[in-house]
């Protein structure tokens, strides 16, 4: 069976409770169960959290959180694949054959369901352990500097000063959406930024990450713009 894995800790901090925020009209939540449901692609669309109100709004939203994650993978530093890895020996513990595992992030508003099918097509050639959203980067990274304490800059890429940027290949990264993977994988904590991994690409116009307010206030701007693209394309 194909299951839908959503970690949701209550704890954030720059956002605080970012996970149940009401965003465009619902728990930011709400959107991620939303979209795994309407996809058709799951058996089953778990949460995984260590909060009691999260649990209630999820399953409201017709998930299921039969289990309350630990507080020792509750924290700030704990990194997903053992969240998921912890739910995974939970479904196999409670009798349940899993073929994948997609994680969704809880904090995705603008994940669609046609993506999360392409992905399920490129992991079930049965050729890759990782299937995840990813999308370019909006100017090339080997151009990229920093600030020092003492305010001068300084090239991270020192070497490529003087490259012209069409020059230089392109660079992607984690669109922070879904992750479709292996039982075994997500057990086993292999990378998922490897050699066994491909990907799923999304327009940048369409990918946010939401970690902090000056996020979240960028999302809520892209979700009203791309509601009223969706209205006039309706009339």
């Amino acid at each position: 069976m194909n299951v839908a894995v959503i970690p949701a800790r209550g704890g954030s901090k720059r956002i605080p409770r970012k996970n149940v925020q009401l965003f465009a009209g619902l728990p930011m939540i709400a959107h991620s169960i939303n979209c795994a449901i309407r996809s058709g692609l799951f058996d089953r669309v778990v949460v995984s959290t260590d909060d009691d109100e999260i649990a209630q709004i999820a399953e409201q939203f017709g998930a299921s959180a039969p289990f309350r994650r630990p507080s020792a993978l509750s924290d700030d530093h704990t990194g997903t694949t053992p969240v998921i890895a912890h739910a995974v020996e939970w479904l196999r513990a409670d009798h349940m054959s899993l073929t994948a595992v997609c994680c969704i992030y809880a904090t995705a508003p603008f994940i669609q369901s046609d993506d999360l099918a392409r992905g399920q097509s490129l992991f079930e050639t049965g050729r890759w352990r990782y299937v995840f959203s990813a999308t370019s980067y909006g100017f090339p990274v080997q151009r990229s500097f920093r600030e020092r304490a003492d305010r001068g800059l300084e090239m991270l890429f020192p070497e490529h000063a003087h490259t012209r940027s069409q020059d230089l290949p392109e660079a992607l990264h984690d669109a922070g959406q879904f992750y479709w993977g292996a039982p075994d994988a997500w057990i086993a904590n292999e990378p998922i930024f490897g050699e066994r991994s491909t990907i799923v690409r999304i327009p940048r116009w369409r990918v946010q990450d939401i970690d902090t307010p000056e996020d979240w206030t960028r999302a809520e701007l892209l979700s009203r713009l791309l509601s009223r693209e969706t209205d006039s394309g309706s009339a």
